[in-house]
């Protein structure tokens, strides 16, 4: 699987796998587990850099059942907003490299 633009950029460390994930997921409720499985890392990983996530606002919880809470990335954070924009700043740059090989190509 390819890795995205902002994987590309920040490298594999787990917070930025978290963050990665929930931003592809924005929108959707998520449990740690999926979390976990959506961002290709250990529990161990999650837990490490979960409270700095918490801390920092990036997450918050959309609902709770029992035991069970369920997550979302905080798009109303202003870190997250900043994140949001780097990425959009990256596929811009992307789609303009790829349109400049297409124009060369011709």
């Amino acid at each position: 699987m390819e890795k995205s633009l902002l994987l590309q950029l920040t490298g594999e460390i787990p917070l930025f796998k978290i963050v990665d994930f929930l931003i592809e997921s924005k929108g959707l409720d998520l449990t740690k587990k999926e979390i976990i499985n959506g961002a290709n890392i250990s529990r161990a990983a999650l837990f490490k850099y979960w409270n700095e996530l918490e801390r920092y606002n990036l997450v918050r919880i959309t609902r709770k059942f029992g035991k069970t809470k369920l997550y979302t990335l905080n798009s109303e954070n202003p870190i997250v907003r900043r994140i949001l924009d780097l990425e959009k700043v990256l596929i811009a740059q992307a789609l303009e490299k790829v349109s400049q090989k297409e124009l060369i190509a011709r």
